[in-house]
């Protein structure tokens, strides 16, 4: 019995240093790893990186359930090689004054493309649009509310919540195919929020599974724009919700159909945009769908980056040309 005992408490002794020296080894290479990786990603040239980048620099958690995060107010990070300054309103640009009597201002709603992700501040759409205005002898105040990882639902919700003080006297909805997809709030995973490698990692199985699933892009946007989904649902409210908020106060009201430019020759999302228009008119929105302006480019001409799909600068360029005339107002006589 004591022999026994003795053999096994020898083998517990081995135990212990083995596991320890396990554990120790497996922190050290990933420690090895996640400094491999960061050097590596010190170029800016990762997109995955470099978003994780701006949720770590340049958002914080919404005190607004539906928001899951805005921008923190007057931050500016440079992100995929370009200076992105945000201001104390949360928008992309400089330091606002106050809006004045007779004066127009333009309001940018929308996502990560609005925003103008991986563009130049002076090249984004809504700068374009400040020097057309500036050339056309008029001068307007174009502001850019876009925010990554916002849909519809959020972006009006943002503007009745925060942004009403602004008093524009036009939004324009920048709308994304992708608008209509519910959106989780996210930003609770302490490892994904920290380590680079983590984040690696994740995105690489993320793109497994999906290449091993069998449903096109085209199917999953079905199943986002069937008349009864969720998201869609929500996305139609929030649209009406607006169009009749512009109505009550006199606002000037557009929608700029923005189309996912993967593949532009054999666009395979047109049904997308033949929902939102006639959602559009249906509640009184200025229409201009970007598609036909931007379908004779490659990826490669429009892509902010290799692997990178928003709009780079010539793609805003081209976005700003298509939506000008819409946004012009008759010369009053």
């Amino acid at each position: 019995m004591g022999s026994a005992v003795k053999k096994s408490g020898h083998r517990l002794d081995g135990f212990f240093p083995s596991l320890a020296l396990i554990v120790i080894s497996t922190l050290l290479t990933l420690l090895l790893g996640e400094v491999v990786i960061r050097l590596k990603n010190s170029s800016m040239r990762n997109y995955d990186i470099e978003m994780w980048r701006y949720a770590l620099e340049l958002k914080q958690r919404s005190d607004i359930a539906l928001l899951g995060h805005e921008h923190i107010p007057s931050k500016n990070a440079v992100l995929q090689s370009v200076n992105i300054r945000i201001n104390e309103h949360g928008l992309r640009g400089g330091p606002l004054l106050p809006a004045s009597e007779g004066h127009r201002r333009i309001l940018f709603l929308g996502s990560s493309i609005t925003l103008g992700w991986g563009v130049p501040e002076s090249e984004t759409i809504t700068e374009r649009l400040k020097v057309k205005f500036k050339s056309a002898g008029q001068d307007v105040e174009v502001l850019n509310g876009g925010i990554g990882n916002y849909n519809a639902v959020r972006y009006v919700e943002r503007f009745n919540r925060r942004l009403v003080q602004l008093n524009p006297t036009d939004i324009v909805v920048h709308y994304f195919v992708r608008d209509a997809e519910v959106l989780e709030a996210g930003g609770g995973n302490i490892l994904l929020r920290h380590s680079q490698l983590a984040v690696t990692f994740w995105s690489a199985l993320n793109r497994l599974l999906v290449k091993g699933s069998e449903k096109t892009i085209a199917d999953h946007y079905r199943e986002i724009y069937s008349p009864d989904a969720p998201g869609f649902v929500a996305t139609r409210v929030a649209l009406k919700a607006l169009a009749e908020y512009a109505r009550r106060n006199e606002i000037r009201l557009y929608l700029a159909m923005t189309p996912d430019v993967h593949d532009l020759v054999d666009y395979k999302l047109g049904f997308i945009h033949d929902q939102v228009k006639t959602i559009a008119l249906d509640e009184g929105y200025g229409f201009v769908d970007l598609l036909p302006i931007m379908k004779d480019f490659t990826p490669q001409q429009l892509w902010a980056m290799p692997g990178d799909p928003h709009p780079n600068g010539f793609g805003h360029k081209l976005m700003a040309e298509a939506l000008f005339p819409l946004l012009q107002l008759p010369v009053e006589k």
